[in-house]
Formats: C-alpha cells, structure tokens, sequence
C-alpha cells in the first residue's frame, strides 16, 4: 500500500530505550548532545520579536526565488565575508533540507546517484530516498586532520553519479575542506557534468583554522556549484525556518540551473512571508548569538582538552562547527560505551556509528551544551579513560 521509499526500520536504538527508561525513573540526565541553539540558555534579543512586527507579513505576494529584500540581506550575509554575489544567484528554501530536495529534483532522475562524505550527518540517505536517488559515500580519512579520499571517491564514480556533496565544515568532525581538494572535485565535476553541493551552514563557527581550508565556496565557478546555508546556524533560529541556495560557475550552466530551481521553488512556495519580511533583521540581530555560540564552543573546547588530558581518551582535530569527536579505548564498542556513560553515569553521549564512522571507538560530543552541565558531564567520565589507560 505505501510507497517504497519507506524503507528503513522504525524500531528504537537500544541508546534512546535505555535515555528513555532512565527519564521515566526520573535521573537527571546530563545531555551532551545538545544541538538546539534555542535549548542551549543562550540569551536571544527580544529584537527578535520586533523584527516581525512589519504590516507587509499580511499581504501575500509570491516571489519563488524569494522576496527581493530577503536576498538582498542574504547577499549582504556573504558580502561581509568578502563575497559579491547578484541576486539572480540566490533562491530562497524553507531550509536546508528542503534546499537539498529542490537540488535532487533539479539533477537527478530516479535512480540516479550522488556521492555524500563519511562520517557526516545522518540525513541524506532520508532526504535523497524520499527523492528516489541513491547515495554513495566516499570517506573522510584522518591522520590528524581530516582529509577527503579522493582516490576513493574517483573509484565510486559512476554514470548515474550525478553530484558530490561536501559538508563544509563537516558535521561532526569540524574539517573544512582544502583548496587542493576543492580544485580536484571541481575538476571531476566540470568532466562528467555533475555539479558540487556544499553545505555551509557551520561556516561561521570557526575554531581553528589549518592553512589551504576554504570555508565557503560561494561564488566559486570551476564547475556547477551549489551553496547552502540559512537561519539555523547563522542566527542560531532553527524555528524560523529560512534557507538559501547560491549558484555558482560557468554562466550558461548557472543560468539555466536558476531557471529550473525557479521553476521548481514555484511548484511549492513554501518560504513563508513573515520570515522572509525579518530575514534582514534576524540576519543581523543573530550575529549577536553567533557571537555567544562562538565563546561557549571555544570555551567548553578548551575544558575538554583540560578534563581528557593525560587520559586515554583523544580529541580529534577540529576545525570549525559546534561538535567534538572524542577517540576512545576500544576495549568497549562504541554502543557499549555510550550505553556504559548514560547507565552508570547518567551523561548522554552519541556514538560514531549514528554518524557512519567506518571504525571503532569514536563518540560525538555537542559544544553548544551549557556549560555547567558540559563540564559536570566531563568531570563525571574522563575518569573512564583515566582507568583505561
């Protein structure tokens, strides 16, 4: 009866049982996951609110690429990193999500492949399936930064490979990409005609920057290039729901890429009115949460190499973004570990494998958690790695 799309399993990860068990018995569960700006206690400008009392929000006027105004503020966003963008590069979305299903309409047939990093975030599987595209990872490997394995990602090129996707800076492991890296992708996109989709919505949340990194490549015109971003993470407003795509490269490709993203953008206008009316304001107002998310990543960043040091347990580097990965003993799985800390300790943490780390041990660690609550959290497990040793 229900389309094929459908296909994964419903079932729970033994992980949310137990964090569930343990809340209906009423433990104080130290989250070290938190990715919610809005749950994070950061302090957000009651300007927020004002920046919706504007009487336009009542007259309804689609525009399918967006409201003029709304690009303008986005085009003023990269303008302020050093970026001249015209507005016929900027469509509006509801949010990245969505973004990347206008993209997957735009290049792909059913069938069709694209090429998405590993380890990253859990989504595009989801969000390409619903889309009845195929994903292929090619992989990140380490050797104290993150590097793109291009010989492994040339090797899984096919003639249904319709697009490589980057994650810049990548989520969870904080690695932007490098510039040889972005040439070499480029290269191979511009000779079998796939476009380059880069997911920029950490960009700003930079913490360490290696030489040769790219944080954004907006305005990049080696090959078909998209760029995405949005209210999410550059005004720490997840609810407000607006994205953007930026297209870039050569002009005739470019040009016609708009028109059907156009097109399709029509078909649903989904981008409300009201926020795009406060995209200006929010833009700006957000800076100053941009701004508190910065010290408490960089702060909680510093704890954490003071609370693991000398133990068994290692940060990866990280770049940018707002999470860390922590390599572990493998004298427990990662799942075993994870479990181990909520049972025995009652801090949450998430294990590499929600992320699709090819080995063991790793576990992801959100630096947007409140800092009494990330430092309690520490302070309760990095004597685990004390004993490991």
């Amino acid at each position: 009866m229900f389309s094929t799309r459908f296909y994964w399993g419903l079932e729970q990860n033994r992980l949310t049982q137990l964090l569930q068990a343990k809340r209906r018995a009423g433990a104080d569960i130290l989250d070290l996951t938190e990715s919610n700006p809005t749950r994070a206690g950061l302090d957000y400008p009651s300007e927020i609110l004002n920046a919706f009392a504007d009487p336009r929000i009542l007259t309804y006027e689609p525009a399918p690429a967006g409201i003029t105004e709304a690009r303008e503020a986005v085009a003023r966003y990269y303008m302020a990193r050093g970026m001249q963008l015209p507005l016929e590069r900027i469509l509006l979305t509801a949010s990245t999500s969505e973004a990347y299903t206008y993209l997957f309409k735009l290049l792909c047939d059913a069938g069709d492949e694209v090429l998405v990093p590993r380890p990253s975030y859990p989504l595009f599987e989801f969000l390409a399936g619903m889309e009845s595209v195929k994903v292929r990872q090619y992989p990140l490997r380490y050797h104290g930064e993150w590097s793109i394995d291009m010989q492994a990602l040339d090797a899984l090129l096919t003639d249904r490979t319709r697009a490589v996707i980057l994650v810049n800076p990548n989520n969870p492991t904080g690695s932007y990409v490098k510039r040889d890296e972005l040439h070499e992708l480029a290269r191979l996109c511009a000779a079998r005609n796939m476009a380059l989709i880069s997911d920029e919505v950490f960009a700003d949340y930079s913490l360490a920057r290696t030489p040769g990194t790219v944080p954004m490549i907006a305005g990049f015109n080696e090959c078909l290039a998209f760029s995405m971003s949005g209210l999410s993470k550059v005004a720490g407003l997840p609810q407000m729901k607006l994205g953007w795509i930026v297209a870039s490269g050569p002009h005739a490709l470019r040009t016609e890429a708009m028109e059907k993203l156009e097109w399709i953008a029509d078909t649903y206008l989904s981008v409300s009115t009201p926020v795009q009316c406060a995209a200006a304001r929010l833009i700006e107002i957000g800076e100053t949460v941009q701004r508190q998310i910065r010290e408490r990543t960089e702060a909680n960043l510093r704890f954490a190499r003071r609370a693991l040091a000398g133990t068994a347990a290692n940060i990866l580097n990280v770049e940018a973004g707002w999470y860390i990965v922590l390599q572990v003993p493998r004298v427990l799985t990662e799942e075993e570990w994870t479990l181990s800390l909520l049972e025995q300790d009652d801090v949450l943490v998430q294990p590499g494998f929600f992320y699709d780390f090819e080995s063991e041990a790793y576990l992801v660690l959100s630096l947007l958690t409140e800092p009494a609550i990330f430092r309690e959290g520490f302070t309760r497990i990095a004597p685990r790695w004390h004993t490991s040793s």
